[in-house]
C-alpha cells in the first residue's frame, strides 16, 4: 500500500543546490523587488525625517545608518541566516509554513485554528504587496524625466500606465523570455548602484561614519516620536522584497540566495545609501531625486533606461510569485479551482493565472492612477510588508519549537526580531490615512474569499458525508439487485476516500446500470511541495470490478488524473483497460444558501456559491479530456 506523507515532518535543512545559473537567476527573481528601492526608500526616509525642510547632516546620516542597519538585521540575519531554515523540503513561503504547522485542516475555533487565520491573512497580505510594488517601482524609475527633462513631467504617470499595461498584457507568453534577460540586466543594476554609490561618497567620505548603528539610535530618539516613527516607516521601504528570499527559495535554494546577497547585492545596496547620503551632504537640494544626482549627465538617460528595465523586472517577479501563491492556495484547499495555463513545457513553475493576473493588473493601475507619484505611493507601501514579516517571525518561532529548539532560545532569538517587526509595523500603520488603506483592503477582500471558500468547502462535504452511502451497504445492495452492465469502463471522481461517491449513486439509481469495471478516484494534496511517483497511487478493491484509488500529489504539482490512473496500471495496481477511453463522471453541485442549515453568514454563503459557480470545472484541473466527461447534478443545501 502506497505510504501516506500527509505527516511526515522535514528537519531543517539548507540546501546544497550551487551554480552559476542559479546565482544569476536569484539575481533577477529573487532581488528585483529589493534591488530597486533605493530608487525611492532613501528619499523618503530623508524627508520624513527633515519633515518637509532641506535636510540636516544629523538627518541625512540618521537615515542611511537607520537603512543599512534595517537590511543587515531584517534581511541578512533574519532571514537570509534564519528564516531561510524553515523549509518544507526545499520549499519556502507562507504556505509552505502553513503545511509544515499542519495547521491546514484546524478545526475553528482551536489554537491552530486561529494559527491558519493568521497564516492566510499573510498569504493575503501579498497580494496587496503584489499591487504595490510594480506600481511604485516602475513609477519611481519613469520619475527620473523629472530630473533630466522637467517639461516631461505631465508625461509620467502615462507612461507609466503604458509599460504596466504592456507588462500585464505579455503575460500570457509566459516569463520564460524575459527569464532568460533577468539575471544579466539585474546583475548591471547591481554594478551600476555599486559604481555610483562609490562615486558619491567620494564627494563627502564623512558619510561613513552612518557605518555606526548609533546615528540612527540618536537621531530617532531625539527628533521626537511623530517624526521617529515617520522615518521608521519611510525606511522600511528599503527592506520591502526581503520577504522574496523565503518565497522563492524552492526555485534557488538557500545557498545561491546566500551568496547573492552577501557577495553582490548587499554590499551595492549598501555603497548606493552611503552615496546618496553623500550627495545630500554636499549638495542639499538634491532632496528631489538624490539616486539620480548620483550620475553624471551624460549618464542620466541611460540610467534611466536601465532603472525602468530593473523595475520592469522586479515586478515580473511579484507578478509570477503571485502566480504561483494563487496555484499553491487552490491546491491546498483556500482558493477555488481557476484556470491555470503553462507557458512552458519544460518549466513546471512557469504559469499563468488569468483571472488573477488581471484582477491584479486593476489593482496595479488604479493604484498609479490614484496616488500619481512614488511620494504618494510610498505612503501605501510598507504596511503590508511589514505585517507579512511580523506573521512570518511568528510563524518561524512555531516551527522552531515543532523541531525542538528551547523555548528560551526562541524567545531571544525570534523574540528579538518579532519586537523590530512590530516596531516597524507600528510605525507603517501611522500611514494608513495617507495610503496604506489600498493594500490593507486589497489583503481583506482577499482574505475573506480565502476564509470564506475554506468554511464554504468543509460545510459542503459535511452535506455530502449525510448524502454518501456507506461501502459496505453499496456492496450489499449491488448483490441483491445487480444492475444492467454497461461495455466499458468507468471513472467516478471523489472528494472523499470513503464512501461512495452521490453522482454514483444518483446514476445507478436513475439508469439502473453500471460499467463492467469501475474506479472511484480521490486526489488529494499533500502538505509537502512534491509526492515521488512512485507513491503515487493508492488501490483499495471494493468488489471484483469496483476499485477506490487515491492519488497523492503536492501542493508544488499539478494532479493529472489520467497521469495518476497510468502510473497505478504500471504498477500492476490496475488494469490496462481503465487507460482505454474511460468514462469519467464527475458531480456538479448547486448549492443553495439558506438560514436553516448553520454555518455561515447567508451573505457568506452566497458568495460561496458564486465562487463555485465561477471556478473552474474540475475535469479541466484534473486533465480529464472533455469527450470523456459526463457530469451529474445535485442541489446540496448549507
Amino acid at each position: 500500500m502506497t505510504q501516506s506523507l500527509a505527516s511526515t515532518e522535514s528537519a531543517p535543512h539548507t540546501g546544497g543546490r550551487f551554480s552559476p545559473g542559479l546565482l544569476l537567476g536569484a539575481l533577477g527573481v529573487v532581488y528585483g523587488d529589493i534591488g530597486t528601492s533605493p530608487l525611492y526608500a532613501f528619499k523618503e526616509a530623508v524627508r520624513a525625517a527633515s519633515g518637509g525642510a532641506p535636510p540636516e547632516p544629523a538627518a541625512v546620516l540618521g537615515a542611511v545608518s537607520l537603512i543599512l542597519w534595517a537590511l543587515i538585521l531584517i534581511v541578512s540575519i533574519k532571514y537570509a541566516v534564519l528564516i531561510l531554515r524553515a523549509d518544507n523540503r526545499g520549499e519556502g513561503g507562507i504556505m509552505a509554513m502553513l503545511a509544515l504547522l499542519g495547521a491546514r485542516h484546524a478545526a475553528p475555533g482551536t489554537w491552530a485554528g486561529a494559527l491558519l487565520v493568521v497564516g492566510l491573512v499573510g498569504a493575503a497580505l501579498l497580494y496587496g504587496d503584489g499591487a504595490i510594488t510594480p506600481a511604485i517601482s516602475v513609477l519611481s524609475a519613469v520619475e527620473g524625466l523629472k530630473v533630466v527633462a522637467p517639461g516631461l513631467a505631465p508625461a509620467v504617470v502615462p507612461i507609466t500606465l503604458a509599460i504596466l499595461i504592456g507588462l500585464f498584457l505579455i503575460q500570457n507568453k509566459g516569463a520564460g523570455f524575459i527569464g532568460r534577460i533577468f539575471g544579466p540586466v539585474m546583475l548591471a543594476w547591481f554594478c551600476v548602484l555599486a559604481v555610483l554609490g562609490v562615486a558619491g561618497i567620494l564627494h563627502a567620505p564623512q558619510v561613513l561614519t552612518a557605518l555606526n548603528p548609533w546615528r540612527a539610535v540618536d537621531f530617532v530618539g531625539h527628533a521626537g516620536l511623530h517624526v521617529g516613527f515617520a522615518m521608521l516607516g519611510a525606511a522600511f521601504l528599503a527592506v520591502t522584497g526581503g520577504e522574496a528570499m523565503y518565497a522563492d527559495l524552492g526555485h534557488f535554494g538557500a545557498r545561491p540566495i546566500r551568496v547573492a546577497w552577501f557577495a553582490l547585492v548587499l554590499p551595492a545596496l549598501m555603497l548606493n545609501y552611503l552615496g546618496q547620503g553623500a550627495a545630500l551632504l554636499a549638495e542639499p537640494g538634491a532632496i528631489e531625486n538624490p539616486f539620480y544626482h548620483l550620475a553624471p549627465d551624460w549618464a542620466q538617460w541611460p540610467l534611466i533606461g536601465l532603472a525602468t528595465l530593473a523595475t520592469v523586472i522586479a515586478s515580473q517577479a511579484i507578478i509570477t510569485g503571485v502566480f504561483s501563491l494563487t496555484q499553491q492556495a487552490m491546491q491546498l484547499g483556500f482558493l477555488p479551482f481557476i484556470r491555470v495555463v503553462h507557458t512552458a513545457r519544460d518549466e513546471r513553475g512557469q504559469i499563468y493565472v488569468p483571472a488573477v493576473n488581471w484582477l491584479l493588473a486593476v489593482a496595479t493601475l488604479g493604484a498609479v492612477v490614484l496616488f500619481e507619484s512614488s511620494d504618494r505611493l510610498a505612503g501605501a507601501y510598507g504596511i503590508a510588508v511589514s505585517m507579512l514579516m511580523a506573521i512570518t517571525t511568528l510563524l518561524a518561532a512555531l516551527i522552531a519549537r515543532r523541531w525542538g529548539y528551547t523555548l528560551a532560545a526562541v524567545a531571544a532569538v525570534n523574540g528579538f526580531f518579532l519586537a523590530i517587526d512590530l516596531l516597524f509595523l507600528a510605525a507603517n500603520s501611522v500611514k494608513v490615512v495617507e495610503g496604506g488603506w489600498f493594500p490593507l483592503v486589497l489583503t481583506a477582500l482577499v482574505a475573506t474569499l480565502m476564509l470564506t471558500w475554506r468554511k464554504g468547502t468543509m460545510l459542503l462535504e459535511a452535506a455530502r458525508v449525510n448524502l454518501r452511502m456507506p461501502e459496505e451497504v453499496f456492496r450489499a445492495r449491488m448483490a441483491k439487485d445487480p444492475p444492467i452492465r454497461l461495455p466499458g469502463s468507468a471513472v467516478f471522481l471523489s472528494s472523499a476516500t470513503r464512501g461512495i461517491p452521490l453522482h454514483m449513486t444518483r446514476f445507478l439509481e436513475r439508469s439502473h446500470a453500471l460499467h463492467e469495471r469501475a474506479v472511484i478516484v480521490t486526489a488529494l494534496y499533500e502538505e509537502t511541495p512534491s509526492v515521488p511517483a512512485r507513491h503515487r497511487a493508492e488501490v483499495r478493491q471494493l468488489t471484483p470490478d469496483l476499485y477506490r484509488v487515491t492519488l497523492r500529489y503536492g501542493f508544488m504539482e499539478d494532479a493529472s488524473v489520467p497521469e495518476g490512473l497510468a502510473e497505478a496500471v504500471r504498477a500492476g495496481l490496475l488494469p490496462v483497460c481503465f487507460q482505454e477511453d474511460p468514462t469519467v463522471f464527475i458531480g456538479h453541485e448547486t448549492i443553495i444558501p439558506t438560514h436553516r442549515v448553520p454555518g455561515m453568514a447567508v451573505w457568506r454563503e452566497n458568495l460561496f456559491a458564486f465562487m463555485m459557480r465561477n471556478a473552474e470545472r474540475t475535469g479541466a484541473f484534473f486533465c480529464v479530456p472533455a469527450h470523456q466527461l459526463i457530469e451529474v447534478g445535485t442541489e446540496i443545501e448549507i
